[in-house]
């Protein structure tokens, strides 16, 4: 039987030395890493595969969960910029790197081989797999609450803190992480209150502390958000009355966007920011073999800045994954 063609030979030697894949035809379309999202984790990590010169696929559905804000709060380089503008400037960089394809889609479902398939029906396989998908923000369903989200209603101080700073602010919540919220929120402003919507289930030394700090508690029942021009102006309560506030911190739960973590078998937690975050180890290797997690889906720190810091270092431990060998 006659061997293989010289260019193929040549071709997988040049892979081989060079650590990038060619595009010759007798070479396979099985990428080094297919990342899912092209949000900040994704993006970041992205761009390091890129630099490391590993063939890399991130599949963007364009679906990031900061779209709604303004501005970016706190990341350095980038504060106060729209997201919709970084998320671009972000794709330009990517864009002077032949080994990074970006492509707008959804993967929809995934085989055991690491093969995703996107909403359109391609399928690809990645030697590793990145899940950098975000999640969803579960708030509270207060009517005027959607039109607000992301700006003069948040859920991170940090993030949305100084825009709010010396208003008047309101905490929404009956449980501790409420008198967490509102003794954190006194940073930026000292006019803070606890909106319970109904009874709270304070502990005596939750109250000690809330009335230490000067932040009463209303258990008034919410009625709605008021707003003019898309800022929040107040909030109504079941019995007609109304309070003044500026802005509004509420109690926001991650959930997972799609199933795609369940269908690679990829085990997932409950915690005090998300109902079902993906679990993955100090390597963001998962449970599942060759397959990483990082950003939002992890729920350790929902931020862009510590999104952009997880994707960069998820990147880093693809790569050694893929020096030592079949990641598998």
């Amino acid at each position: 039987m006659a061997g293989p063609p010289v260019i193929c030979l040549i071709g997988k030697l040049l892979c081989h030395f060079h650590g990038v894949c060619c595009t010759l035809d007798c070479m396979t379309s099985q990428w080094d890493c297919v990342i899912v999202g092209g949000g900040a984790a994704g993006l970041s990590a992205a761009l390091v595969l890129g630099r490391a010169r590993r063939r890399t696929l991130v599949v963007d559905a364009h679906r990031q969960s900061n779209l709604a804000a303004h501005g970016i709060g706190g990341l350095l380089g980038n504060d106060r910029t729209p997201p919709r503008r970084f998320y671009e400037q972000c794709r330009a960089e990517l864009g002077r790197y032949p080994s990074v394809e970006l492509r707008s889609g959804e993967v929809v479902d995934a085989r055991g081989d690491l093969s995703l398939v996107l909403a359109d029906g391609a399928a690809e396989r990645g030697r590793t797999v990145l899940l950098a998908m975000g999640m969803d923000y579960d708030v509270p369903k207060i009517p005027g609450i959607d039109e607000l989200w992301g700006n003069s209603v948040f859920h991170c101080p940090f993030c949305h803190g100084w825009e709010a700073r010396d208003q008047p602010l309101a905490v929404v919540g009956n449980d501790e992480r409420a008198v967490h919220s509102a003794l954190l929120l006194r940073n930026w402003s000292d006019d803070v209150i606890v909106l319970s919507d109904g009874p709270p289930g304070f502990s005596a030394e939750d109250r000690d502390r809330l009335q230490i700090a000067h932040i009463p508690v209303d258990d008034r029942r919410i009625s709605r958000l008021t707003s003019a021009g898309g800022d929040l102006t107040g909030i109504e309560f079941a019995d007609g009355s109304h309070v003044q506030r500026s802005g509004a911190m509420v109690p926001a739960i991650l959930r997972q966007r799609s199933t795609l973590a369940s269908t690679l078998g990829v085990a997932t937690t409950a915690g005090p920011l998300a109902a079902d975050a993906v679990v993955s180890d100090e390597m963001h290797r998962t449970s599942m073999p060759g397959v990483f997690a990082a950003g939002d889906v992890t729920a350790r720190m929902p931020q862009v800045a510590a999104a952009v810091a997880e994707g960069s270092a998820a990147a880093r431990s693809i790569l050694q994954a893929l020096l030592a060998g079949d990641p598998h």
